[in-house]
């Protein structure tokens, strides 16, 4: 007889994973089929439901909750359809407006938290090797191999990416100074004894997969007005256009975009509550470790991860061809922003920057 404990960790497994894929394909099916609107009145739907579920999960957590979830997001799917079936109430419009301005405006923070989470990564990248080269010869000879084969990566990538990521004048510009500038900053940080060959790796790979998504083909991005073919029409008797218009509504490099933002930052949300603001000493307790104020916004984040997910994904699919393309060269920009201020700001007698480099 099946174990109770494994049967319900299946369902609730299978039900989080139905909730991730329902909301990864009603919102670009909702924006392809019906309008723009229609797609924000989802979004914002989506929205506030993930607040109450994240809410009673933080009060009554149970994975329940995950189970009860499953049918909200096509009922609320079915709203959105019964809604713009006919005239819309003009107060629905207004909500929809002020809602993609808000996803607008929060575009700079998701910006922020993608560049300052990336670093993060590298950083504690960097922290984990001083611990293993510690260990003897072997383990330092396998790490200067992962740092090579990162470098020849990253340098393959931006090569291979450069007749379409550089366009134009403007955009190739901007890969020179951001190459000019990630050189410099890591020749002064090595100088300074302040980085490594692991964070600077680290951060050479988040600039090619930035320069990569900026030389992406225009048609790979949603359109939709004329990338796509009616679905309303078609959904019951050919299931075979269903699948194929679900496939092709999927926009890949937004995809690409959200789950590197998404792991990204829950890889951020995990090393947090490890570092703090102020000098923690190494042996507290469990409680005095839990009220710090990054463990706190740790666990927010977390418990509202749903909310991340659908605004992330939401604002990603609002952004144009050329938009995105800004977006990525500003990351890059804001990353190495920050990076430089770390360089040259840490001290060397600070003990948690002592921690967090490698000599």
């Amino acid at each position: 007889m099946m174990n109770p404990w494994l049967l319900w960790s299946a369902v609730s497994t299978t039900a989080r994973l139905s909730t991730v894929l329902q909301i990864l394909i009603f919102l670009p099916l909702t924006l392809a089929t019906l309008s723009r609107h229609a797609f924000l009145l989802l979004s914002l739907l989506l929205c506030i439901h993930s607040l109450i579920h994240g809410t009673l999960h933080m009060f009554w957590g149970s994975n329940a909750w995950s189970v009860l979830q499953v049918p909200m997001h096509p009922f609320l799917l079915l709203v959105c359809f019964n809604v713009f079936s006919s005239s819309v109430n003009p107060s629905i419009i207004t909500a929809t407006e002020l809602w993609a301005t808000f996803l607008t405006l929060m575009g700079p923070l998701f910006i922020a938290m993608e560049g300052l989470s990336s670093l993060l990564v590298a950083q504690k990248a960097g922290q984990e090797a001083k611990k293993l080269l510690e260990r003897g010869e072997v383990f330092q000879f396998g790490l200067l191999i992962a740092t090579s084969v990162t470098y020849v990566i990253s340098a393959w990538w931006i090569v291979e990416s450069y007749p379409t990521a550089a366009s134009s004048p403007l955009s190739s510009t901007l890969l020179g100074v951001a190459l000019t500038t990630f050189l410099f900053l890591t020749f002064i940080g090595f100088w300074l004894r302040r980085t490594n060959i692991i964070e600077s790796s680290g951060l050479a790979l988040f600039i090619a997969y930035n320069v990569w998504l900026c030389g992406f083909d225009v048609k790979a991005f949603l359109d939709p007005a004329s990338s796509y073919t009616p679905l309303l029409s078609n959904i019951l008797p050919h299931f075979q256009t269903l699948f194929n218009f679900l496939i092709n509504t999927l926009p890949k490099p937004v995809l690409i975009g959200l789950l590197y933002r998404l792991f990204i930052l829950h890889l951020a949300s995990r090393i947090l509550p490890t570092i703090g603001a102020d000098n923690w000493s190494q042996e507290e307790s469990d409680a005095e470790w839990d009220s710090r104020p990054t463990s706190t916004f740790t666990r927010i984040l977390l418990t509202y991860r749903q909310t991340v997910f659908v605004t992330v994904y939401s604002h990603l699919l609002l952004l144009d061809h050329s938009s995105q393309i800004w977006w990525r060269w500003m990351n890059i920009f804001f990353t190495l922003v920050i990076w430089s201020i770390e360089i040259l700001v840490s001290s060397d007698e600070d003990v948690v920057t002592k921690d967090w480099k490698v000599d």
